[in-house]
């Protein structure tokens, strides 16, 4: 059963991060990789929110948005890829940028979510 709640989630947050990449991508004019950031901070957010409210929220909505939706919306590989494509490329100013926002705003994130969640 639990498995099923992970798969749901992902099923949501898989699509969910190609279509926001997407759209934030496709608004701006730069190398810099605004999607990829985007939906690692907004999964920071969510995650902080369910692990904060763990209390209020039960094990089947841990697993569904915690580990299901949040694990496929949320991607360290790309991150790391697109960080070190922006190094070798010459871009070296926007991969120490990519790399100090998306921690920053990552943590900073997830800092509120779980101060929101325990509010609830």
């Amino acid at each position: 059963m639990n498995w099923l709640l992970v798969v749901a989630g992902a099923v949501v947050g898989a699509p969910l991060r190609f279509l926001t990449d997407r759209f934030v991508q496709a608004r701006h004019d730069t190398v810099f990789p605004w999607g990829t950031c985007a939906v690692n901070v907004v999964g920071s957010l969510i995650l902080g929110l369910v692990s904060g409210a763990a209390g209020a929220a039960s094990p089947h909505v841990q697993l569904l948005l915690g580990t299901g939706l949040c694990g496929a919306l949320t991607t360290y590989s790309t991150f790391s890829y697109e960080t070190l494509r922006l190094a070798t490329d010459g871009a070296r100013g926007y991969a120490v940028l990519n790399l100090g926002l998306s921690l920053a705003a990552g943590l900073a994130a997830a800092c509120a979510g779980v101060a929101l969640g325990h509010a609830l």
